[in-house]
């Protein structure tokens, strides 16, 4: 898209599903892990510290938001980001949040 280009309602409807998936801490967390490396859902579950349900519902939640998709594997679905675009995306986001809220992240910051 250029300078020039018209911004229609699908690409705020697109944005706004994106802010509407990061509102919510657990979604943006599930995200940020994607980004890192598929993963089935039990895994992150345990990750993230939540029960299987609320890994479920966020998972259906990004699904619907056209984040992530799942990949069937045999009995089990492990899931990804929808798109390639989307892990620099983000590593550009947290960036972004660094540069505006410079305290944010401790010497450990893997923001990048």
């Amino acid at each position: 898209m250029t300078e020039t280009s018209t911004v229609t309602l699908t690409h705020t409807a697109a944005l706004a599903r994106l802010g509407f998936a990061l509102s919510d801490e657990t979604r943006t967390r599930i995200l940020l892990a994607l980004r890192e490396a598929p993963a089935y859902p039990s895994d992150l579950a345990d990750a993230l510290g939540v029960s299987r349900q609320t890994m479920s519902n966020h998972l259906a939640c990004l699904r619907g938001c056209g984040l992530v998709e799942s990949v069937p594997d045999g009995r089990r679905t492990w899931y990804r980001l929808a798109d390639p675009h989307l892990a620099p995306a983000l590593g550009g986001l947290l960036r972004l949040v660094v540069t505006v809220d410079p305290g944010c992240c401790g010497p450990d910051c893997r923001c990048s």
